[in-house]
């Protein structure tokens, strides 16, 4: 991932990023530690950010340190609304993270479930 492209990201700048898009940015460019621009947009509460990637049509369920993905992020981030709104777009519940003991063979409803979320928790089931 550029600088140029992350900085903009992790600033929050919707019209960097829309123009960088426009100019043909990878929207699914891996930074250093292996996340996506939805990645950071979601672990960072960037409601406005994650919406344009998701529209724009950024790959849900990337994984980057740990086997985390956009929605695990948020969920541990405690960003409810964007991981319900990533959730709803049909990023993969089924996902497991890795590595680490606070995520290893954890679920975006497991992870939930140890904030304490237990309404996110709740819509994040899978049966």
């Amino acid at each position: 991932m550029q600088a140029e492209w992350e900085h903009a990201v992790l600033a929050d700048d919707i019209p960097g990023v829309q123009q960088m898009l426009d100019a043909g940015a990878d929207i699914d460019a891996r930074d250093r530690h292996g996340q996506t621009a939805l990645m950071l947009a979601a672990h960072h509460g960037h409601d406005t950010l994650v919406e344009l990637l998701i529209t724009r049509g950024a790959a849900l369920d990337v994984t980057g340190k740990y086997g985390l993905s956009a929605l695990m992020l948020a969920v541990v981030a405690g960003y409810e609304s964007i991981a319900r709104r990533l959730a709803e777009s049909g990023a993969d519940l089924t996902r497991r993270g890795t590595g680490a003991p606070g995520f290893h063979e954890k679920t975006a409803h497991d992870l939930a479930l140890a904030r304490g979320n237990m309404d996110l928790a709740a819509r994040l089931r899978v049966d």
